[in-house]
């Protein structure tokens, strides 16, 4: 028997395929008709989520257990917005440029909202829309971007193991150790798991 329980996830994490309009990236960017992506799809290329606890998460038991099991040990906060975030148009710029980064990217939606899009196995744009009591944690070396939805305005946690890293390597920058082992963990493991079908239909 099927489960028809919500996941609690859905209601602050939506996630689909993008189309390849040039309009405003805060736009939702949907194709027609839309082709949304589950997430359980989004874990298979590495791209892990949580719904917690925004209005308390300075007390929040399970953002405590995630950071001792993944040992993250420093966090800060920042709040992007016009009003608030200096050198706002080129820092928005410079989030939307796609990169990947050597180490996890964890982000906790604390208020407000915004995308990070992805590239699958197949490098198409996942359109990863976060809002609040929504975390995301993108793997090291899948290659990403940030952008603010129409809202303009996100408050975000940030985690990190150890010293905070900020460097971005916009592609390519595929010899990087972290991509090569991005690929070896999510991108070959699914090419040899088609394989294997192929090979076992054709027995």
């Amino acid at each position: 028997m099927v489960s028809s329980t919500k996941d609690p996830r859905e209601e602050v994490l939506e996630a689909w395929y993008m189309d390849d309009s040039n309009e405003d990236q805060r736009l939702p960017h949907h194709k027609e008709p839309k082709d949304f992506v589950s997430l359980d799809q989004l874990a298979e290329i590495g791209v892990l989520s949580w719904r917690l606890d925004a209005d308390n998460h300075e007390t929040d038991p399970e953002l405590k257990k995630i950071c001792e099991e993944r040992g993250y040990t420093y966090m800060d906060v920042v709040d992007i917005c016009p009003e608030k975030l200096p050198n706002y148009e080129e820092k928005i710029k410079n989030f939307f440029e796609e990169h990947l980064h050597t180490d996890e990217e964890i982000r906790f939606c604390v208020a407000g909202s915004g995308y990070f899009d992805v590239r699958d196995h197949n490098d198409a744009w996942i359109r990863v829309w976060v809002k609040k009591g929504g975390m995301i944690i993108l793997p090291a070396g899948i290659y990403h971007r940030f952008t603010l939805d129409e809202s303009n305005y996100i408050k975000a946690l940030r985690l990190f193991v150890g010293e905070p890293v900020w460097t971005p390597y916009n592609r390519p920058h595929d010899h990087l150790p972290a991509r090569e082992q991005y690929i070896k963990a999510f991108v070959e493991k699914d090419v040899d798991v088609a394989n294997q079908a192929v090979d076992i239909a054709a027995a």
